[in-house]
């Protein structure tokens, strides 16, 4: 569905034609997929495409319709719990490991409740004033953009583990070109990091802080798989030396050998893409390790992950490349507040700060990332031993 902005009368603010923009990408992204793709759940972290297209519609209606829109009328009240994530302060929640049991509501279904939320949107934005809706609006697209992202996470997830190995995208992915890594050097001193400005920035890159740095060089690129190759050649997955002690201990149980998707066969390394199961080019960045993967590597190159506010300042400061296009970036910072962080109030001031436990940060953007969604204050934050999104490595020293 092509949602229809009226072209007559005053001028429509920019975010309706950007709401309307980011709806269609979300179902752009799913043209590929069957409903039947669309229903699994391969893991508990992982949603089935469907539950994202419902969430996300969930969201606007939650925060926006219910609360902004006179005589709103909700598509089914059920799905109220059904597509809650992890808003507490909302009500009730469908168990998270049990998304992929929702065999109702129906693709189709699903499809007809954006629908019907899109055309409420409208009739809002068009309806009420826009200082009412205009924040809660970009933070709704922002959110969206999110789990766009997340899709294509989740639906590599999935087709993976199908024996057929079906490819997402039809067409090849194309090669890596090969560089060459210079390391980026950066004076010690007193620096800013944090949201700055008057653009979008979530609410756990504020407020913007000062840090005293030391010295240090950084990576002007990103680790290739053909470096990580050698790391596993070396004995890096046999080595307790270089592993964190909860690391070795997740490699032990867990059985990893090399990267989530890689497999060796008959000598030569695949992986398994969103292309379907291809070779490994030892010119990409290497993506799908844990914390503890990237950790482990650089230990054995002799050098260390970043911390997040030494990744800030090198982006913003040098020339760096593959900073938002290629895979995430561990960096060896906690998931903490900044200094005066404070979450928004009500449930919306659940989205980011409950979390800042037990999950380490990353930095950049990804293969998956929505053009124009990340910038250098994104904090992204998963648990240290997940895998399956796109995270890669990028090394520091000194």
């Amino acid at each position: 569905m092509t949602l229809a902005v009226a072209s007559d009368g005053p001028t429509p603010s920019p975010l309706i034609a950007r709401f309307a923009e980011v709806r269609g990408a979300t179902e752009r992204l799913i043209a590929p997929l069957s409903p039947e793709d669309c229903q699994v759940q391969s893991m508990p972290d992982v949603s089935p495409t469907k539950w994202h297209l419902a969430h996300t519609s969930w969201f606007f209606e939650t925060f926006l319709l219910q609360l902004h829109l006179p005589g709103y009328q909700p598509f089914d009240p059920a799905f109220a719990v059904l597509f809650n994530s992890y808003y507490v302060g909302i009500g009730e929640r469908h168990p998270r490991p049990e998304r992929g049991l929702l065999s109702r509501p129906s693709l189709a279904e699903v499809l007809a409740y954006r629908h019907h939320v899109d055309a409420a949107m409208l009739e809002l934005m068009d309806q009420v004033p826009e200082a009412e809706w205009a924040g809660l609006v970009e933070l709704g697209c922002q959110h969206e953009q999110q789990h766009q992202e997340l899709i294509l996470m989740d639906i590599q997830h999935v087709l993976s583990c199908n024996p057929l190995q079906p490819a997402y995208h039809c067409h090849a992915a194309e090669p890596a070109l090969a560089a060459e890594t210079a390391w980026v050097d950066i004076p010690g001193g007193l620096y800013e990091i944090g949201a700055v400005g008057d653009g979008f920035a979530f609410d756990n890159e504020s407020p913007r802080h000062r840090l005293w740095l030391e010295p240090f060089s950084i990576a002007s690129r990103l680790v290739t798989a053909g470096h990580y190759l050698q790391f596993i050649a070396d004995g890096g997955y046999r080595r307790p030396d270089l592993w964190l002690s909860d690391g070795w201990n997740t490699v032990e149980s867990c059985g990893w050998q090399a990267p989530l998707y890689w497999a060796e066969h008959d000598g030569s390394w695949q992986c398994f893409s969103l292309h379907g199961r291809v070779p490994v080019d030892p010119d990409a960045p290497v993506r799908h390790v844990s914390y503890y993967e990237a950790d482990a590597f650089a230990r054995w190159a002799g050098h260390r992950l970043p911390t997040e506010a030494e990744w800030e300042v090198a982006a913003c400061r040098a020339s760096i490349d593959q900073l938002y296009d290629q895979a995430w970036q561990w960096t060896a910072s906690a998931y903490s507040a900044y200094p005066g962080f404070a979450p928004a109030a009500g449930a919306v001031g659940e989205y980011n700060g409950k979390f800042m436990i037990n999950q380490m940060v990353l930095r950049g953007g990804s293969i998956g990332t929505p053009d124009g969604h990340s910038r250098a204050s994104y904090r992204n934050f998963f648990p240290p031993a997940a895998r399956w999104q796109f995270g890669g490595i990028r090394l520091a020293r000194g």
